[in-house]
């Protein structure tokens, strides 16, 4: 896909809590063609590789792998967050081993956990079931779309849809390779991967189709207001991709270094977990 003429460099420090930077000289300078612009809402610090993002729409939940991604060692934890970047329960729920991507339905959150996934009880922040998934390599991002869950694995190339109950291969595809985001869009699904930093959608289990490419190590996906896309890639890039697959870098905090993991969609922010250093930042997006 052809790149749009663009960079864009991020000045961004951590904070010691969540504070409202609209103000602060800390920013991110942009270029005058782009369509979108982000300024930066809040940052909230204290986390220990975090990693995934999922709201229920009155709180934020936080995954901490705490470690190596793919060390089963029990020290994973998850953390809540208010809307406006508080912490609200620092360990909410652990005891896990290196959790990553989460999504919300019906009162349970969905945590992959590297082989296995959590259903978690919100009201009672009890894990109610823990499914092992077979061959599984590295599970990776959760998402919610047309009512069922989906969970992508990255180490084998496949997509899960999964429940309470139990979990079954939804996609296999060599294309998959590194698969990471996964994200609703109506009757599609967005899928990301990191081999050839691609977009892709689907709408059926059978189908792939690439939107965009050239995003090494893409991580999360958000649908933006205007149609189109903007996507992290965890080494420490933000991407903003129109709906003719055209892609342009918005952000690069690649030196800081500022990692851009599972970036999600929460209301009217863009919420990014910061494995290193440790934070959280949330995003408004203005449209011109």
């Amino acid at each position: 896909m052809r790149p749009l003429a663009l960079m864009i460099i991020l000045a961004v420090t951590a904070c010691s809590q969540a504070v409202d930077d609209s103000n602060s000289s800390n920013r991110v300078i942009f270029a005058d063609d782009l369509p979108i612009q982000i300024e930066q809402a809040w940052v909230a610090s204290g986390f220990s590789e975090p990693e995934g993002v999922a709201s229920d729409g009155s709180v934020i939940y936080i995954s901490n792998v705490a470690g190596s991604a793919s060390d089963k060692d029990g020290e994973g934890w998850i953390s809540r967050l208010s809307m406006q970047g508080d912490v609200l329960d620092e360990k909410w729920v652990d005891g896990l081993n290196a959790p990553k991507g989460m999504a919300v339905r019906d009162g349970k959150l969905f945590v992959s956990d590297h082989d296995a996934y959590h259903v978690i009880d919100i009201t009672s922040a009890e894990i109610e079931h823990t499914y092992p998934v077979e061959g599984a390599g590295f599970l990776n991002d959760v998402t919610v779309w047309q009512n069922g869950v989906y969970m992508s694995d990255s180490g084998s190339a496949r997509i899960f849809q999964i429940d309470e109950n139990g979990y079954k291969e939804w996609l296999a595809d060599d294309r998959l390779e590194r698969v990471n985001g996964l994200t609703a869009d109506g009757d599609r699904l967005l899928i990301a991967t990191m081999e050839t930093g691609s977009l892709y959608e689907s709408s059926g289990a059978q189908e792939l189709t690439e939107l965009a490419s050239g995003m090494a190590n893409a991580d999360g996906i958000g649908v933006l207001d205007n149609g189109a896309y903007i996507v992290s890639s965890w080494p420490g890039q933000l991407w903003y991709v129109n709906e003719a697959g055209e892609t342009a870098e918005i952000l690069n905090s690649i030196e800081a270094p500022i990692n851009q993991n599972d970036l999600t969609r929460v209301g009217e922010l863009i919420v990014v977990p910061n494995w290193d250093p440790g934070t959280v930042t949330a995003w408004r997006v203005s449209y011109d």
